[in-house]
Order: C-alpha cells, then structure tokens, then sequence
C-alpha cells in the first residue's frame, strides 16, 4: 500500500466548484496522488475540544452557509462512512485525551473540494473538528496522526491562506488581491519552500498584513494539522495551486 501524503487546500466558499481555474488545478493536484483507502478531513468550520470525529456509519452534509443560490443547498456528497479509520484514531490518541463521536456531517470546507477530487464519492470519509487552533498543538495531534498515511489514509487540513473577508471591497471572483493578501500569502509561500515551520506558527506576530489577512485564525490553523501529520514539518512544500480568488490566497500544498 502506497504511503499518501497529506494536503493542506483552501476550499473557498461553495460558488469555487464553479470556478474552472480552481476545478483543473485541484483535479490535476488530486490526479498525482495514490488512491486513498480513506479520507481524513480537518476543516476550518468545525472547532470543538475534545476531539471530535464526525458521522462514521455515513456522511450527511451540513450546509454551514447563507445567501447563496439555492442550487449550492442541494449538492449531495454521499461518500462511504469510515467506522474502522475512527477507531484508528481513537487508539492513536492518548489515554488521558477523550474523543467523541457525534452524527454531524460533512461542513462546506470538507465536501465542496472533494465534490472536485473524488466526484464518485466512492471513498470513506471522516470529518475530525479542530479541538485546539495553536499551532504547536496541532502540530502535535498532525504528528499521533501520521501513520495513517502509511495505511492509506489521505490527511487534508482545509482552509484559505488569507481569509480577511470582513476587509474586501471588491467581491468579484477576479478582483484584484488586496496589498494585505498578497503581502500575507508571498510570506507564507517563501517560509513553506524552506520549511520554516518555527515562523509560520508565529505568523500572527510575524506575518506582513495580519491581522487583515486573518482576523481570526481557524482557516490558517489547518495548515499546522498537515504540517506536522508530514514525514519531515521542515521540508520544502510543494504548492502546485497559488493566485486569489475574491483577493484571497488559494495557495494550496502538499507534503510527503
């Protein structure tokens, strides 16, 4: 069984599957990967302490958004459950930390990208919340995590490089990058092809353009769950998806 590595992927708002520039590049990101035996999703929009693991029996959809054109409400995702990868995890987790199983589905940041990388929905998925957002902490829980991939399990943190929603002022798909976001999203580029996992954990005292780029943390923080579920936090990322979408990063990447 091929070892899979894990990804970190900003996965917009629903209205992305739409785009057909993100639609090739994470296609084309997704084609150069084994094929998972199942997948592991950390998104932005599930926090909760302890850890939490999603429906397992099977994958209801939850539609965490507003204001949109009702066809985004009636996307289906229905995805094999994952029993087996749950209880994987629970054994991986120490004994004085509890994990908690609960029917909540899949939010918008785990089923709008696989709805694009596994449109057959024929892979066992499982959501698992983010109990912490500080970095070193996931870095630790990516690290319990990382032998899954040797089992073939496909680890994705998903969020958005730059998320300063409450700061756009052009809302159009192509609108020109904002100087924070460009700023934001060139320092996180450079600090992940040398590996700089140190600086990246300090990006809100250290990165150019916050706190516009994140005025809060939960769509950075998944980035350090995929970081350290990596063979090496310190290896030079390969990040095949970059530009903006809206004016935010998209930049996406993938670790061994």
């Amino acid at each position: 069984m091929s070892t899979l590595p894990a990804l970190f992927i900003s996965h917009g708002a629903p209205p992305l599957v739409d785009n057909p520039t993100w639609v090739a590049q994470l296609k084309e990101m997704t084609a150069g990967l084994p094929r998972p035996k199942a997948i592991l999703m950390a998104s932005a929009h599930w926090e909760s302490a302890p850890l939490m693991l999603g429906a397992t029996e099977s994958v209801p959809l939850v539609y965490d958004f507003g204001g949109f054109p009702q066809k985004y409400y009636e996307t289906r995702y229905s995805a094999p459950g994952a029993p087996e990868l749950a209880a994987r995890i629970e054994k991986l987790m120490p004994d004085n930390e509890h994990v908690v199983r609960t029917t909540r589905g899949l939010d918008h940041g785990a089923y709008v990208p696989l709805t694009v990388m596994y449109p057959d929905a024929d892979i066992p998925v499982l959501q698992m919340s983010l109990p912490t957002l500080e970095p070193d902490r996931l870095l630790e829980l990516g690290r319990r995590l990382a032998p899954l991939r040797d089992e073939g399990v496909l680890i994705v943190g998903s969020g958005f490089t730059t998320h300063g929603l409450p700061f756009l002022r052009d809302w159009r798909e192509d609108a020109k990058a904002p100087g924070w976001s460009r700023e934001f999203d060139a320092w996180t580029a450079e600090l992940l092809a040398r590996g700089a996992v140190d600086e990246l954990a300090s990006f809100r005292d250290k990165a150019p353009g916050m706190p516009y780029a994140h005025p809060t943390i939960e769509h950075f923080a998944p980035m350090f769950l995929t970081l350290g579920a990596s063979s090496d936090p310190e290896q030079s990322a390969d990040q095949p998806i970059d530009g903006f979408w809206m004016g935010l990063s998209k930049r996406s990447f993938v670790v061994r």
